[in-house]
């Protein structure tokens, strides 16, 4: 089975990040995590963080640094993790995608559950030196 490559977009504004809860028509629903999506054939990371963030929840973003890669639980998606500003918009959830959405702290998102261990470790060790 060949893994797919897909973005988790990091949006950030002010000192916040957007945390979404999965909706009931994603695999695993229920999980905490940025926004994130498939890459799309011939699309750009940078792309695909901007339709992504567009589509799950409505905003407009700035696209800004690739600052991480890795895999998901099951192996079946390489994860490129992008950071991107958000600095206006209401967020409006795409209720099929996101259940919830909320702008919170990095050690806020430590504090939901559940979040997958990938996320987890984004927010321990990779985001605080880059806020």
């Amino acid at each position: 089975m060949s893994r797919g490559e897909a973005i988790v977009a990091v949006l950030l504004r002010a000192d916040r990040v957007l945390a979404i809860r999965r909706g009931p028509a994603v695999a695993r629903p229920g999980y905490w995590q940025p926004v994130s999506g498939r890459i799309e054939p011939g699309e750009s990371q940078r792309d695909a963080v901007a339709r992504e963030a567009h589509e799950e929840v409505g905003l407009t973003v700035v696209p800004l640094t690739k600052v991480w890669e890795s895999e998901t639980d099951d192996g079946s998606f390489r994860l490129h993790w992008w950071t991107a500003r958000a600095e206006s918009g209401d967020v409006v959830p795409d209720p099929d995608e996101v259940a919830e959405a909320r702008w919170v702290t990095p050690g806020e998102f430590l504090s939901l559950t559940p979040v997958f261990e990938g996320d987890r470790e984004f927010f321990e060790r990779i985001l605080p030196p880059l806020l």
